[in-house]
């Protein structure tokens, strides 16, 4: 009984999942992020242990970043879903309620499949640098990604909460992540800001030697620049141990949100699709933490009350609200037997190992 109440939605969904295997599949497409940053490998992740099982044929397409992904989301055919950071959708709803008419024609028939993980904002300067904390980058030149990026959008949303002002454009670089490692050790920059989850293939792949003329700034939770950040962005750590080749301690920093979005199809065979890939994301959540990037680890199954303007996709909510419910009554269901006084064990019992 107990196996019966812990495996029942997951079998359910399985079936639906496996009846799919000899259908054709649907090709869609998700985007992204950078080649070597974690969007990207989220999206693989995706595209291995819940499209596929699903009867997706999900194709990872690599991007410069959130805002780009907006646009793409909403623009682009077969593009179904997106990862997109939490502040720049906010402000595509901002600009949006402020009236311009483009932000509100692209944002608002986007929805929301489920929150992600926290990325961590990483504001690195030369090794030999005199620059401690966040609150020291006003006035120098930065690199706060390419045009269309999510770390564009997080870099100058994050300059102007600290120091109430846009950074001088004379100041500002728009470089990927790569070239903005490379003007930096060069000496072109003092500063690159990049938002990427950790543990990211980007610091990893770097060559030994470059990597030890770089190193991260930290962010002073006693400063007035660290609270007014804070109205944005939530305090997290680097940790060593995702860089153990450069990081002799963890280093605290700041954090923004990524989400899985979609569009509010209302098409049947779309529908079906996504509410196919939902019942799949909910077979394989276990295998996405397992097999996944470390990220996965982070993530919950579940689905919190949305800030004013957002708003989840209505048939995948509906089936993931579904999943979550019956974990929970798996797990109190689990958590009750286990309080049990065991009764005598039967001999069926004791042959299929139930109990001992």
């Amino acid at each position: 009984m107990l196996k019966r109440l812990l495996t029942g939605w997951l079998g359910l969904a399985l079936m639906v999942v496996v009846s799919l295997a000899g259908a054709e599949p649907a090709h869609y497409k998700i985007v992204t992020g950078p080649e070597r940053g974690t969007y990207i490998q989220i999206g693989q992740d995706l595209s291995k242990w819940v499209a596929q099982p699903a009867g997706i044929d999900l194709d990872v397409v690599a991007s410069k970043g959130s805002a780009e992904n907006v646009q793409r989301m909403r623009f682009e055919a077969g593009v179904k879903l997106a990862l997109v950071q939490s502040d720049v959708y906010q402000a595509y709803i901002d600009m949006a309620n402020a009236g311009n008419a483009d932000a509100g024609t692209t944002i608002r028939p986007l929805r929301l499949i489920m929150p992600l993980y926290d990325e961590e904002i990483n504001v690195v300067v030369r090794a030999d640098s005199p620059l401690k904390t966040f609150a020291d980058i006003k006035d120098k030149s930065i690199s706060v990604g390419l045009f269309g990026s999510g770390t564009a959008q997080t870099a100058t949303t994050l300059y102007h909460l600290m120091f109430g002002q846009t950074i001088p454009e004379q100041n500002i670089q728009h470089l990927s992540n790569e070239d903005a490692l490379a003007a930096l050790i060069v000496k072109k920059v003092d500063v690159a800001i990049i938002v990427v989850g950790q543990p990211a293939k980007l610091f990893n792949d770097m060559n030994p030697e470059l990597l030890q003329q770089i190193r991260l700034l930290k962010v002073d939770p006693a400063a007035p620049e660290t609270t007014r950040a804070k109205q944005t962005y939530f305090p997290t750590t680097i940790r060593a141990a995702s860089y153990p080749n450069w990081l002799k301690e963890d280093v605290p920093t700041l954090t923004v949100k990524a989400f899985l979005v979609t569009y509010d199809y209302g098409l049947r065979d779309t529908v079906g699709n996504l509410n196919h890939f939902a019942d799949s994301l909910c077979a394989n959540f276990g295998n996405l933490q397992e097999h996944g990037h470390p990220k996965w680890k982070q993530v919950k199954l579940e689905l919190p009350p949305l800030v004013r303007g957002w708003k989840y996709y209505p048939p995948v909510e509906k089936h993931l609200r579904a999943c979550i419910a019956n974990h929970g009554a798996a797990l109190s269901a689990t958590a009750a037997q286990a309080a049990k006084p065991r009764a005598t064990c039967t001999d069926q019992e004791r042959l299929l190992l139930l109990c001992k």
